[in-house]
């Protein structure tokens, strides 16, 4: 029985996106993908997210590419401007979920510590969770199962009484090897139709 519902934030109830900011700073969108593909990557951000501070991030990566230090430096100091608002929908089906009385709701984010007190003051659903947890602040982030098990531990929760939800397929097969029952977040009528499916609205 499903008790605890735990949410990735990016992606499923925030409208995060470095283009956002990048197109303002390029005019050409091919060459804007070029650099968010091989310089200001994924992984590279990921690494903030799981602890490196912001400015050893950006030096780190700005050493390598010396000629566009000014881009890479834009990433974390104009940071907010990557951010498109909350996911109205998904947010909406959060609050039906809190309204219900049936669950406790967690957040499980990889998120750099510096950039999440941002969005901690910038948008009020965070209000509705029982607990978060932020990659950034513990140094370790999904898909490690360690991260899940800090979770499950801080909070006293069983593996097959939470669900997972999140964007990233890898994360979502992590957690489901963990033994967590997980959906891959695609769209909220997606998810409000598989959660109406599974009983749990």
């Amino acid at each position: 029985m499903i008790k605890n519902i735990i949410f990735d934030f990016g992606g499923v109830l925030v409208d995060w996106n470095p283009r956002y900011l990048y197109r303002q700073l390029f005019d050409n969108e091919a060459e804007m993908e070029d650099f968010l593909t091989k310089v200001c990557t994924s992984d590279w951000n990921e690494q903030q997210d799981e602890g490196r501070s912001l400015a050893e991030g950006t030096k780190a990566l700005s050493s390598c590419y010396p000629d566009k230090a000014a881009l890479i430096e834009a990433y974390y100091r104009r940071w907010e401007e990557m951010l498109g608002g909350v996911i109205a929908e998904t947010v909406a089906i959060l609050q039906t979920l809190k309204n219900s009385g049936q669950y406790q709701l967690y957040g499980l984010t990889n998120w750099s510590a510096e950039t999440f007190p941002i969005a901690l003051k910038k948008f009020e659903f965070f209000e509705l969770f029982d607990g978060i947890v932020v990659s950034g602040i513990e140094k370790m982030r999904k898909p490690d199962a360690t991260f899940f098990q800090l979770l499950l531990d801080r909070y006293s929760l069983q593996a097959n009484e939470c669900l997972f939800i999140d964007d990233n397929p890898r994360n979502t097969a992590a957690a489901l090897e963990f033994g967590i029952p997980s959906i891959t977040f695609e769209n909220a009528e997606g998810l409000w139709r598989t959660l109406k499916l599974r009983g749990l609205l």
